[in-house]
């Protein structure tokens, strides 16, 4: 069997309990160096085989990952934060399913809610924003047309914007034109949860100066919106004048 295992967003022990599990059972782990925390590692038994997937490609990965399934061992495949949001493993079950190859998934904790942590924030708080959007500005990588910075910043709603902390005063620029005001709260999270984390708080336009000032190129999660305000609604749930399922409003 390969599984498919989040790592989560940084410290070792942010991995899940069935994570950190497979990983001690591992004969064979194919990890993402480049972005998971090595420390990681060590839950692996004596004899594992590792391979730095960060020096691999597509091909290379699978040719190591089947032929260790065909042969009865468990092979765990580890991915930053949760394999859903920029993952890139679609394409590798793809390529299982040709093979004939099962595979689980192990959900792990994104980057975005370590960010969250960080911050000390809500990203939903009544009457300020009841949507969380996950994005990226294009580089190499493109984005479809209907999902440009300006379009999505146009909903008003909070913003977390992975895999651009090189381009921040693009970024600021398309933001605004999209229609946040210049002043509209933003904070740069540097490797959330890492023991080196650095939570920079600062506007949608002076997003590149504070990341210029603190020397934060990459490795960086921007979020944007009024949630990282001071002002919001109560919620109804806990509202005592609110009737819910569980409890009669008071009088």
């Amino acid at each position: 069997m390969i599984y498919f295992v989040g790592a989560g967003s940084g410290a070792p022990d942010l991995i899940t309990v069935r994570g950190a599990k497979l990983l001690s059972e591992a004969d064979v782990i194919v990890y993402a160096g480049s972005l998971v925390n090595p420390a990681l590692l060590d839950y692996k038994k004596q004899g594992c085989e590792v391979y730095d997937s960060a020096k691999m490609t597509l091909e290379e990965v699978i040719a190591v990952m089947a032929p260790a399934a065909k042969a009865g061992k468990t092979v765990v495949r580890l991915h930053t934060g949760d394999p859903c949001v920029y993952g890139a493993h679609r394409e590798q079950m793809d390529e299982l399913d040709k093979l004939g190859i099962d595979y689980e998934i192990c959900p792990g904790v994104s980057s975005f809610c370590g960010a969250a942590a960080a911050l000390k924030a809500e990203y939903t708080l009544p009457n300020v924003s009841q949507t969380v959007i996950l994005t990226r500005m294009e580089g190499r990588t493109p984005v479809p047309e209907k999902e440009q910075i300006e379009s999505l910043a146009a909903h008003g709603a909070t913003m977390v914007i992975f895999l651009s902390a090189g381009q921040l005063e693009k970024l600021s620029q398309r933001l605004i034109a999209g229609g946040y005001a210049p002043e509209t709260p933003a904070a740069i999270v540097y490797k959330a949860t890492w023991p080196d984390e650095k939570v920079i708080r600062t506007t949608v336009a002076g997003l590149a100066e504070a990341a210029a000032r603190e020397g934060v190129t990459k490795t960086a999660l921007i979020t944007v919106g009024g949630f990282l305000g001071d002002e919001y609604d109560r919620s109804k749930l806990y509202d005592p004048a609110f009737t819910t399922g569980f409890r009669e409003a008071s009088k």
